[in-house]
């Protein structure tokens, strides 16, 4: 093999190792549930 094989081989991998984890990392953060925002009372009442 030449090296400009063996390059792309690597990136290729590096690129599915990387897509792979971001996958991963959705599928957690989608798993913990709907995302309930802060209420703003408390929010405004905070400043004072």
């Amino acid at each position: 093999m030449d090296r400009g094989k063996i390059v792309a081989i690597i990136t290729g991998a590096i690129s599915i190792i990387i897509a792979v984890a971001y996958l991963i990392l959705v599928a957690l953060l989608d798993s913990r549930g709907q995302m309930i925002p802060a209420p703003i009372v408390e929010f405004i009442f905070s400043f004072y």
